[in-house]
C-alpha cells in the first residue's frame, strides 16, 4: 500500500507531467506559427513523451494501491521571441523536473519506499536524458545565432524525430 503523502506527491508528479506536455504542445504551436515543422515536430515528440511519463506514474500509483487525484492543469506561456528563447525555457524547465524527481527520492527515501525509489530510478535516468537533449538544442541555437540556413539545417535535423505514440505503457485487456 502506497503511503498517503507518497501518493499525493506523486499525483503532484502527475500533474507537473501533464503541464510539461501541455507546455511542449504550446511550443509546438509556437513553432507551427513561425513555419518550422521540423522544431514544432521536436516538440510534439516532447508532447507525447510527457504524457506517458504522467501515465507511468497513474500506473504506478494504481498497482500500488493508491488513487490518482487529476488537478487543474496551469495554463502555459504562449509566446517566444525566438527558437533559441524556447529552448532556454525547455532547458529550464527540465531542471525543474530533474529537482521534483529528487524530491520524490527524497520523500520515498524517507517513507523507506523502496519500490517508490526503484520506479523513480527510470525518471532519474529519464531527466539526464532530457537536459542533454535541451542543452545540445540550446548550444546549437546559440552557434548558429541569425543564421538562416543554419536553422533550417536544425530545423531538419529535429524534423528527423520519431514523435512516438500516447500511452503505450499498459496494453487494452483484449489485445
Amino acid at each position: 500500500m502506497l503511503d498517503l503523502e507518497m501518493e499525493e506527491a506523486l499525483n503532484e508528479q502527475i500533474n507537473a507531467e501533464i503541464y510539461s506536455g501541455y507546455l511542449y504542445l504550446s511550443m509546438a504551436s509556437e513553432f507551427a506559427s513561425r513555419g518550422l515543422d521540423g522544431f514544432e515536430n521536436w516538440m510534439r515528440g516532447q508532447f507525447v513523451e510527457e504524457l506517458n511519463h504522467a501515465m507511468r506514474l497513474y500506473e504506478y500509483v494504481d498497482s500500488r494501491g493508491g488513487r490518482v487525484k487529476l488537478q487543474e492543469i496551469e495554463r502555459p506561456k504562449g509566446e517566444w521571441g525566438s527558437p533559441l528563447e524556447v529552448f532556454k525555457d525547455v532547458y529550464e524547465h527540465e531542471q525543474k523536473v530533474t529537482e521534483m524527481i529528487a524530491d520524490l527520492v527524497d520523500l520515498a527515501d524517507e517513507k523507506n519506499d523502496l519500490p517508490t525509489i526503484q520506479m523513480l530510478q527510470w525518471f532519474i535516468e529519464e531527466q539526464v536524458e532530457e537536459e542533454e537533449s535541451a542543452e545540445e538544442i540550446v548550444e546549437k541555437l546559440e552557434m548558429i545565432g541569425e543564421d538562416y540556413s543554419g536553422l533550417m539545417m536544425l530545423d531538419k535535423e529535429l524534423g528527423q524525430r520519431p514523435v512516438g505514440s500516447i500511452f503505450p505503457i499498459k496494453p487494452q485487456e483484449n489485445e
